[in-house]
């Protein structure tokens, strides 16, 4: 079953007619809440863009490099951030990986100090939520995508056979670990292979992580390999409606650092309401977690409730 994401797009039409006056621009519906940038043309012109309030969001997670690290090694991505948005001063919650993948999407750690597999926590997340979780239950979508994962929700590594080494690392797909989604996850957790056709039809869901393999989120590759990786799949997130109008902002982020930085990772926001924003505001991944719940309209989990604003600190 693929996940489709439900795409309220509202146009407002000016009629022209000869000899009758305008009656002025329409107005925005309050679920669009419209505002107009201005972005280069190919001449060097401004050409007015009009987005609308977010209603998506598109996470990607890479794997064990600094701020630093990633901003040198990840070009692609360096000048997205430039584009549109990124953080200087965002922390990572923890090390190693599984619990800052927990936080992102749950608003806590739940206590979980390791990368095991989810059946050695489930009785610390318990009954806890999801992002994912919190979206359908308020009406919304959710889907994730995971490259590399044999069937959807899968709770364990997968190896590549040819090596016999993990490509598709179960502790970075977070809605596994929470037993309350575990239906809705056998069916909206997918793998890679639908990611590109929803991306350009605009049917991402309301909340999406998208999910590198361990070659492909510089865990067991290169930066600069995950780094064209990311390039192939936001390619058609980039040139979609979705994300030119205003309603999917796209957060590229990593799980942790390499313990070099304090845990000081590069977290960028891509969004056409941004034109270069620099944020030197103290942010966390709660930060994102509280962002999720306010895109979705929802009040947030766990620590997201009272973490840094990243909504506020971007201006969004």
């Amino acid at each position: 079953m693929r996940a489709t994401g439900v795409a309220s797009v509202v146009a407002a039409t000016a009629l022209l007619l000869t000899g009758c006056s305008s009656s002025g621009d329409p107005k925005a519906s309050p679920d669009e809440d419209r505002t107009a940038t201005t972005a280069p043309s190919s001449s060097g012109a401004g050409q007015r863009t009009s987005t609308v309030r977010p209603t998506k969001v598109l996470v990607v997670i890479e794997e064990n490099h600094s701020y630093t690290q990633m901003r040198k090694g990840m070009p692609f991505l360096a000048g997205l951030s430039r584009k549109y948005g990124y953080a200087t001063h965002w922390k990572a919650i923890a090390h190693p990986s599984e619990p800052n993948y927990l936080a992102l999407a749950g608003g806590s750690t739940f206590g979980v100090r390791d990368d095991k597999a989810p059946n050695a926590h489930y009785d610390e997340v318990g009954s806890a939520r999801s992002v994912f979780d919190q979206a359908l239950a308020a009406g919304k979508t959710a889907g994730t995508y995971a490259e590399s994962m044999p069937k959807s929700c899968h709770i364990w590594d997968h190896p590549d056979r040819s090596v016999r080494t993990p490509v598709y690392a179960v502790r970075h797909n977070p809605w596994v670990y929470f037993r309350a989604g575990r239906k809705d996850c056998e069916s909206l957790d997918l793998s890679l292979s639908a990611f590109t056709e929803d991306a350009a039809d605009n049917v991402l869901p309301n909340v999406a992580f998208l999910i590198p393999n361990l070659r492909h989120d510089a865990h067991d590759g290169s930066l600069a390999t995950a780094d064209r990786w990311l390039e192939r799949q936001l390619s058609p997130v980039l040139a979609s409606d979705d994300f030119t109008s205003g309603r999917l902002v796209v957060v590229v982020t990593a799980d942790e650092d390499d313990k070099s930085s304090g845990n000081t990772v590069l977290t960028s926001v891509l969004t056409p309401a941004l034109n270069g924003k620099v944020v030197d505001t103290p942010l966390t991944h709660y930060s994102l977690t509280r962002y999720i719940a306010q895109v979705l309209g929802v009040d947030p989990l766990g620590r997201g409730a009272d973490a840094p604003d990243l909504r506020a600190a971007f201006g969004l």
